[in-house]
């Protein structure tokens, strides 16, 4: 704080001593210790403001970082979903940009594209099974309209 030596400090207690007498200087300088006392807490506290106030600002920048990480994977994992619920395999992938125009401009699109994609593939699964249900010899057997 202030580089204060022993000399100084004597000098400014002599003139202390010989401008408030020796009956007020006592009470002057607990005066002075409580007003120093208060400054040196009130320091404190603004510092321990200051930091907690940047630790919160830290972690603001690490959420809004994991958000945006987040938000990018979210995105690439969206574009998965889209190239493979695409019924023509055959039209080239889409860029970033493109995919992402898309997605402001149709959304709706492309959840009853995954929605058909995951009906035809059900529909064909169950085609496979029926096909393959007669040939089985237990399967007779269960089959009531057989």
């Amino acid at each position: 704080m202030l580089d204060i030596g022993f000399l100084e400090l004597l000098l400014i207690g002599i003139v202390g001593l010989l401008v408030l007498g020796p009956e007020r200087l006592p009470k002057a300088a607990r005066t002075l210790g409580l007003w120093i006392g208060k400054i040196k807490r009130t320091v404190s506290g603004m510092q321990r403001e200051i930091n907690s106030q940047l630790e919160a600002e830290e972690l603001r920048q690490k959420l809004n970082e994991q958000q945006k990480k987040l938000d990018e994977s979210l995105g690439k994992v969206k574009r998965d979903v889209e190239r493979y619920a695409e019924p023509d395999s055959s039209a080239p992938p889409k860029t970033e940009a493109g995919a992402d125009d898309a997605e402001k401009k149709a959304p709706p699109a492309a959840s009853e594209r995954l929605d058909k994609a995951l009906s035809s593939k059900a529909r064909r699964e169950s085609a496979t099974s029926e096909q393959a249900a007669p040939s089985s010899p237990s399967s007779d057997k269960d089959s009531p309209s057989r």
